[in-house]
């Protein structure tokens, strides 16, 4: 569904992701793992059709990510991108005019959810607050692949519960959700895959059953022993 071939881009001298080759596949849930500047949200942009590669390609369904990709792909970045003047009401209205998919009454049950309300004023969310929100904006959307880049920042213990539950009630059979985050413990139980980007290359992709199963692993060990000191190259 979702595959980047020797996918590279480069900022100058600066490489932020190099030569990823990664084929994804409905009905799974992946977890892009990988310290900051390991590539992960410049791959994300990239398969969310907001930066374009440098050389290789990314491709949706077998055709180049463009305007017809953004149809289907649900992204969230983790910089604030709502003006200082909205509302949260206003935010819902923003994306109900860009995305066809999207479901006002979805927006609203998962602003309940997380304690949010829609007179909220977006200058005034804490980082958590703004996290929840782009959760509940993201995930109202009906897409067929979910982007959700270090969703979990700032966000407490409780709230990461129903933050994860609402992203677990969007997957099934023919969604693809791709998930990157620091908190790795918080993704070791809902992911399928995990995917290992270390200094812009692609490390391994390994199924968590596979690690736990035959390697008596944990994705958090696995995780130490690649970016740990003396970690793999």
């Amino acid at each position: 569904m979702l595959e980047s071939r020797e996918l590279t881009k480069k900022y100058g001298s600066k490489t932020a992701v190099d030569h990823v080759s990664i084929s994804l596949e409905p009905g799974h849930i992946y977890a892009m793992l990988g310290p900051n500047g390991s590539g992960k949200t410049t791959w994300m942009k990239m398969a969310g059709g907001l930066v374009k590669p440098t050389s290789g390609e990314i491709l949706y369904n077998g055709a180049p990510i463009g305007i017809n990709s953004k149809r289907d792909i649900a992204y969230m970045s983790t910089e604030p991108y709502f003006y200082n003047w909205m509302t949260a009401k206003d935010v819902g209205k923003y994306y109900q005019d860009f995305f066809a998919d999207f479901s006002m009454e979805r927006y609203h049950e998962l602003l309940e959810r997380m304690e949010l309300t829609p007179d909220l004023k977006t200058k005034a969310l804490s980082s958590g607050m703004m996290a929840k929100l782009k959760i509940a904006v993201t995930m109202a959307r009906d897409a067929r692949v979910y982007l959700l880049d270090e969703p979990l920042n700032g966000i407490d213990l409780l709230a990461r519960d129903e933050i994860m539950r609402s992203i677990l009630q969007s997957s099934g059979s023919d969604k693809l959700l791709l998930i990157s985050s620091h908190l790795v413990e918080e993704l070791e139980t809902i992911a399928d895959y995990a995917i290992f980007l270390k200094q812009s290359h692609l490390i391994e992709i390994v199924a968590t059953d596979t690690l736990r199963e035959e390697q008596g692993k944990s994705v958090a060990d696995r995780y130490r022993e690649i970016y740990g000191h003396g970690g793999e190259n």
